[in-house]
């Protein structure tokens, strides 16, 4: 039997599993508020479901669970907690902390928590297709669906920070100018704000604390009705050639740990759907937020299935990144590249098919390179070793080469380079601008005495911390975000560009924004470096353009050559110098060179042509010439292509 809440005949049949429940209520709400409660049936497989007259789209409801609470089994039924459904196609409302949340407490908590709503409402598709993008030709773009539009002038007020929001002309209009191919949404998926967030006066903006997997998060629809707001959004999208990613959460849930609220899976099956700690009171804690959903179970597999399939099938998502992905392929204790989850999805027919984009580690490891073949991961590698490089720490010129073509350290053996997800900056630490602003972090606005967040940024404030007036430390940073954001462009893989990071965004130092939903996250397009912007989308059209950066095999032994700056080949002698910092690369048509030195440097061109610059970070023209040997300023790149010979 189908989960969730389905129209039939002259209502609604609702269903949900639970193995340890003793008895079951639906929970129907009337316009008014007033609960009427209808008890389910016991089907096979642990599934209580039931017919409710009357009820159609837009009814809200509940369930409440009659069953044993043994905290010491892991038994956590209390039938005075009002739960979610776990396939709830819509939610309405937040949690309000109050006491009667808690699981133990004997208060209805009823007044205090969101509702499941049924959907069942068509929705005509039209000709809508999947742009279908080949993973070589993809550039991600990352967003949030709020802060992307919420300071947006060129969209209507009512539409900011919604759906309806991102899907504006003036939104898609700029994606589409920018060159990327594909948005990956930062959680959408209905969740909570944290009660210790709250009150402080803050909010869980990112979104990492899922309670509907199904349910499209109801804040950030304009409209009221989220369901049919999101599937817009993605038919318009799509019909601008642009692909939707959906970054999902399935390694863990808002109600936290033993310590948390009761709002759905603890209520319903808490053994089911959870992995408990041997003493069952307590829960298993991968992921460093309180709890661990069991995908090694058969109801927390299935659940994570269904609604993969769910997003894909029903709302047109064209793939996903998974948040600690490597809680998901953790049985026991060791990730297990061909463990329950991995090897669904391989086998699924529906998922097989769409983007599948790993965070391939989590409190428990780091297993960056160990997903199976479908797979892309997120390189932390990569981003680690071009913060590194640009900022001239000595020894990192071989593994920036390795990582500008496409990391075949990591994903060589089987794979492709297309399984790296290049990154610099991403939602999670400094906005490009920030790295070159700051040395160290300052979240001091969190609330947590500037604790909180990564203490290791490989950042470089360039001279100065912080905003400064110093011409030649503003020219200097400029720079460096265009060598930043043109070695990731220009990089072998798959590149992820920080949403914002094309204008400049800032992000005032702050490396941990998950409770900003304020002026520190939101991108304010009214202070927008527009001469960014034409530069990466200068090297977005340069990546469409030549196939090298666009690979979906590794270079063989002898297809590029290094080249020192004085022409000669690089031999094992310059990529062991720890104080080697420039290189050249290219092939029969095509030259990178790079130079993190904080001095220019003369490079001999290779072979007896003109070259002409394509791509200058330190010089904004164009077209130029040069044969012989070129200078490079300090701390610059430049792509050339070769003309002809003379």
């Amino acid at each position: 039997m189908r989960a969730g809440a389905h129209c039939e005949g002259d209502g609604v049949r609702f269903a949900v599993f639970s193995s340890v429940a003793e008895g079951v209520d639906v929970c129907v709400f009337d316009e008014g508020g007033r609960e009427t409660r209808h008890p389910l049936e016991l089907g096979d497989g642990g599934v209580w479901h039931g017919h409710v007259p009357g009820a159609g789209h837009g009814t809200r409801y509940g369930f409440r669970v009659h069953g044993p609470w043994d905290p010491g089994a892991g038994l956590r039924c209390n039938a005075a907690k009002l739960l979610l459904d776990p396939y709830a196609r819509a939610v309405r409302g937040g949690v309000q902390w109050h006491p009667a949340v808690n699981g133990a407490d004997p208060a209805d908590s009823a007044p205090y928590v969101p509702r499941s709503v049924v959907s069942a409402k068509p929705f005509q598709w039209g000709d809508d297709r999947p742009p279908g993008t080949a993973l070589a030709d993809s550039v991600i773009y990352e967003a949030h669906v709020k802060g992307l539009t919420y300071r947006h002038p060129d969209v209507p007020e009512p539409l900011r920070g919604t759906y309806a929001g991102l899907a504006h002309p003036a939104v898609i209009e700029h994606l589409q100018r920018l060159g990327v191919t594909a948005v990956e949404l930062l959680p959408v998926h209905q969740f909570i704000h944290d009660g210790a967030l709250v009150a402080r006066g803050l909010r869980n903006y990112w979104g990492y604390q899922p309670i509907g997997y199904f349910a499209p998060h109801d804040e950030y629809a304009a409209s009221g009705d989220a369901v049919a707001e999101f599937k817009q959004m993605v038919r318009a999208l799509h019909a601008a050639g642009l692909e939707v990613l959906l970054d999902v959460v399935y390694n863990h849930t808002a109600e936290g740990n033993e310590d948390g609220p009761t709002l759905c899976f603890r209520g319903l099956d808490n053994p089911a759907y959870y992995r408990l700690a041997e003493d069952r009171r307590y829960y298993v804690d991968d992921t460093g937020v309180g709890n661990t959903l069991d995908t090694h179970r058969p109801a927390g597999l299935r659940l994570v299935m269904d609604s993969l399939r769910y997003w894909a099938q029903e709302m047109h998502v064209d793939g996903f990144r998974f948040d600690l992905a490597a809680t998901l392929g953790r049985g026991a204790s060791d990730f297990d590249a061909s463990g329950a989850f991995l090897d669904a999805v391989g086998q699924d027919p529906v998922l097989s098919e769409v983007k599948l984009i790993a965070e391939p580690w989590d409190w428990g490891g780091y297993d960056l390179g160990d997903f199976p073949a479908g797979w892309s991961e997120w390189n932390g590698r990569y981003r680690d070793t071009v913060r590194d490089f640009w900022r001239a720490t000595p020894g990192t010129l071989a593994d920036f080469a390795t990582r500008l073509t496409g990391s075949s350290d990591l994903f060589g053996h089987g794979r492709r380079p297309t399984a790296s997800i290049n990154l610099v900056t991403v939602h999670d630490g400094f906005t490009v601008n920030d790295l070159v602003s700051y040395d160290v972090k300052h979240n001091e606005a969190n609330g947590e005495g500037n604790r909180d967040g990564n203490d290791d940024n490989r950042s470089w404030n360039c001279g100065a911390e912080g905003p400064t007036d110093d011409p030649s430390v503003l020219e200097l940073r400029a720079r460096q975000r265009r060598n930043l954001l043109a070695t990731l462009l220009l990089s072998d893989g798959v590149p992820l560009l920080l949403g914002g990071d094309e204008l400049g965004r800032t992000q005032r130092g702050n490396n941990n924004a998950y409770c900003q939903d304020s002026e520190i996250s939101w991108v304010d397009w009214t202070q927008a470096d527009r001469d960014l912007f034409e530069f990466v989308a200068r090297v977005c059209r340069l990546r469409r353009e030549h196939d090298v950066f666009r690979r979906t095999r590794f270079f063989a032994a002898g297809e590029l050559r290094w080249l020192r700056p004085d022409g000669q080949s690089m031999q094992a002698a310059d990529w062991s110098n720890p104080g080697a910092r420039a290189v050249a690369v290219g092939g029969a048509d095509g030259l990178l060179l790079v130079n993190a030195w904080w001095e220019p440097l003369s490079f001999r061109l290779p072979d007896d042509r003109t070259w002409a610059v394509e791509l200058d970070t330190a010089d904004r023209t164009i077209g130029r010439l040069a044969s012989g040997t070129i200078e490079l300023a300090e701390r610059s790149l430049v792509l050339a292509g070769a003309r002809a010979s003379t």
